[in-house]
């Protein structure tokens, strides 16, 4: 290892004493540590090639980091500082030793499959991003539905017209995202390394809205409706947004590159799932 790229959510208590053991241990094999926070954070992928990064925060530095790094197929050293969360699954108390794993070979690497969201205005491109957690198509009124027209892609050249939706919004989730807002809205929880998207409907109108889960690779194309009674907006992985006009279209397709985490083992997720939404826990 000769490059290391550290990303530090300073909100975070202990982040900073972490994130200076950590490139203390770094230093001293020889490596070549980079470091941003939120007072330094870049819209820009950094130059030259990292072996590794670093994200010491919750779920949302994970986040981050992975869109920001994923075109490089760069590991993502995911260390836990946060509270409820799922993607940072290495407790800092164990980072060292899951990172000899990693510079052995024997770690495990956690491959995720993340969405392409690109929206359309006019027929012209207006926005782009990837996600690694959902993206989500929303009301910006108060208690206003909103109506979303769904085609699927079944096959090359094939698609099915999955309606009109009049809802609160509408959430495209991947299996890693499986456990955030799409679990919150009532969808399934599905294992993270599925390949796989979840569409799932946000107070519909129509109890026969349910959610759906499709192939990662069936292109998903979502069309707001002309007129409607409240603003829609955009959100990616709850992080970018983008305030939608009637008639965008909006594009959420399989993305080529994967993001690929650290873990502390296969069971972590599973380990975690079980801590944080307490089953098995007799509440009687």
């Amino acid at each position: 290892m000769q490059n290391a790229v550290l990303f530090v959510n300073t909100h975070k208590e202990n982040a900073e004493t972490a994130g200076k053991a950590i490139r203390a241990e770094l230093e001293k094999r020889g490596a070549n540590v980079t470091v941003f926070t939120q007072e330094n954070k870049f819209v820009e992928l950094p130059e030259g090639g990292y072996d590794v990064a670093f994200s010491l925060g919750g779920d949302g530095t994970v986040l981050y980091t992975a869109r920001l790094l994923a075109a490089m197929d760069i590991p993502i050293f995911p260390v836990h500082l946060g509270t409820l969360g799922f993607l940072a699954g290495v407790q800092m108390h164990q980072w060292l030793s899951v990172f000899e794993e990693w510079l052995n070979g024997t770690a495990r690497i956690s491959r995720r499959c993340m969405l392409s969201v690109v929206v359309e205005r006019e027929g012209e491109a207006v926005y782009g991003d990837t996600c690694l957690n959902d993206a989500v198509i929303s009301s910006l009124g108060i208690a206003k539905l909103i109506r979303l027209r769904v085609n699927a892609e079944t096959a090359q050249g094939q698609f099915a017209d999955l309606g009109c939706y009049r809802s609160d919004g509408l959430i495209i989730a991947t299996p890693t995202g499986s456990t955030a807002y799409s679990m919150a809205a009532g969808g399934p929880i599905l294992d993270p390394e599925m390949e796989a998207k979840i569409l799932s409907p946000v107070c519909s109108f129509a109890l026969s809205n349910r959610p759906l889960v499709l192939p990662s690779r069936n292109t998903l194309y979502v069309t707001v409706e002309k007129e409607q009674r409240s603003g829609v907006l955009l959100t990616v992985d709850g992080q970018n947004t983008l305030n939608l006009e009637g008639g965008d279209r909006i594009t959420i397709a399989h993305y080529p590159h994967y993001a690929r985490l650290i873990t502390a083992g296969r069971s972590a997720y599973y380990t975690a799932l079980q801590e944080k939404l307490g089953w098995g826990v007799d509440n009687a």
